[in-house]
């Protein structure tokens, strides 16, 4: 992650990092070590994790995907861009990228926009896909459970696709901030009964969707408890380790539950014909632009990147101090 001068290509251009923002969700399973890329290797052919390799190792080499970046360099055959131009995308926690003109000109933020909005284009799209993913409709109650990041992002995607939400999560100041953002309820699960609190608030039917974007086993039971009768859990949390705390010959089984995997890799069948990753993103980007989406909002923290280290440790140890913390490449010899 030195900063190293780069030379583009005659149809390249040179990104200048700007901020660079820590998925306290995907890269934290990195440095603690449960990332399931650590342990085993994923084979592409087979689609299948192979034991007796890894994917991943230490030192893990760059990885973020939340960049924002000014075009330093531009080649001598690039069109679209121009030196100055704001261009966000996914590049990892490095000072530089070289990218190809036709990329970057796909990806220029609105000079009106905080450049900092340029690091959501990954996490929105991955609360955009959750949201498309729970088919939510007009008038119905969709359960957020975790007010992560993402958890954040896709209670406001709900509430903007007509969902009534009720955001689930232990911590306070994250509840606050959901109601802030337009939330209409907040439950703390340490005052238990989520499932009955839902019911009672649904007229005893539960939830039309439950979102799960904790990563945590209990908090994906509750949601199946919490979700109507042959209803769905999405979930977009990135589950470690052996699914503890969930009980699947209760609830799932008992009311036809239906769980859906939410990940970036892929969108709905239903829906693939005209949504893909570059739609989720761009789109994710023109509602936060548009201020639709509430982005900035979510930043708790930016500090150099000399203090990385420091800010890994907090969102690993103390996560009730911070949400999304950024990483400034601003005075880093950049």
């Amino acid at each position: 992650m030195a900063d190293v001068e780069h030379t583009p290509a005659p149809d390249e251009v040179l990104i200048r990092t700007l901020y660079s923002g820590i998925s306290a969700g995907t890269e934290l399973t990195a440095y603690r070590g449960s990332n399931p890329y650590m342990n085993k290797r994923w084979d592409d052919e087979s689609r299948l994790f192979v034991d007796g390799d890894t994917s991943i190792s230490y030192p893990v080499d760059g990885w973020g995907y939340e960049e924002v970046g000014e075009i330093a360099l531009v080649g001598s055959e690039a069109v679209g861009v121009q030196v100055g131009d704001v261009v966000w995308g996914t590049w990892g926690h490095r000072s530089h990228t070289l990218k190809k003109a036709s990329w970057a000109s796909q990806r220029i933020l609105d000079p009106a926009v905080d450049p900092r909005v340029g690091i959501f284009s990954q996490i929105g799209a991955i609360a955009l896909n959750l949201v498309l993913d729970a088919d939510i409709h007009i008038g119905e109650t969709v359960a957020v459970f975790g007010l992560g990041v993402p958890g954040q992002l896709a209670a406001q995607l709900a509430r903007l696709n007509g969902g009534r939400v009720i955001a689930v999560d232990n911590l306070p100041a994250r509840r606050q901030l959901a109601l802030d953002l337009g939330a209409d309820i907040a439950l703390d699960p340490a005052d238990g009964g989520v499932a009955e609190r839902i019911r009672d608030l649904t007229d005893g039917r539960g939830a039309d969707v439950c979102l799960e974007v904790s990563g945590n086993y209990r908090a994906l039971h509750e949601a199946v408890r919490a979700v109507a009768y042959s209803s769905r859990v999405c979930v977009a949390g990135f589950m470690q380790g052996d699914g503890v705390g969930l009980r699947l010959g209760e609830e799932f089984h008992h009311n036809r539950v239906a769980l859906v995997c939410s990940q970036i890799s892929g969108v709905a069948p239903a829906t693939q014909h005209r949504w893909n990753y570059d739609r989720l993103a761009r789109t994710a980007i023109q509602l936060a632009g548009a201020k639709r989406l509430h982005v900035t909002e979510l930043i708790t923290h930016t500090v150099p990147m000399s203090e990385a280290a420091e800010a890994f440790k907090m969102l690993d140890e103390r996560p009730e101090e911070a949400l999304q913390v950024v990483l400034s490449f601003e005075g880093e010899g950049a």
